[in-house]
């Protein structure tokens, strides 16, 4: 039992330390750093704009980073906050034109890191190795919702 959670453990602290270099590599370039990679693509997908909190609740991220991030975001030109009425209250975020291009670099760029990083594994592989980190994530957000059971 332990050297599976050595294994689990040791695999996804290796692939989020891999992640995030090569994520703050590529944008790099935008004044960036990794964690902005999950909040463009996904207000990408949402060209007429997210509030924060939806931006939060998509990103599973808490309003704190979010903000943070949008912050830096625009004030390097790559989000502008749409308020109507004038009050930044629920304020949709949108991609400017030089943050779609960003988005788009940042998409293309994240397509080609994981087709590369899952060489050698099959389509079946693929679909078994999603399927199991999907019941995975669900078990240990019942886990950190309920707390482990007693013994």
């Amino acid at each position: 039992m332990l050297d599976r959670f050595e294994r689990f453990s040791r695999a996804i602290a290796e692939i989020d330390r891999c992640w995030h270099k090569l994520a703050s590599e590529e944008l790099g370039k935008y004044e960036l750093n990794s964690p902005h990679a999950v909040y463009l693509n996904t207000l990408y997908r949402y060209e007429e704009g997210i509030t924060a909190a939806q931006l939060a609740e998509l990103c599973c991220k808490d309003k704190a980073d979010v903000s943070r991030m949008v912050s830096i975001m625009e004030k390097n030109g790559l989000v502008t906050k749409e308020a109507p009425g004038g009050s930044l209250y629920r304020a949709r975020l949108k991609l400017t034109a030089e943050g779609r291009a960003a988005a788009e670099h940042v998409r293309e760029r994240v397509a080609l890191a994981v087709e590369l990083a899952g060489k050698g594994l099959s389509e079946e592989d693929r679909e078994i190795f999603y399927t199991a980190l999907e019941q995975i994530t669900s078990n240990l957000q019942t886990l950190c919702k309920d707390g482990l059971p007693e013994q």
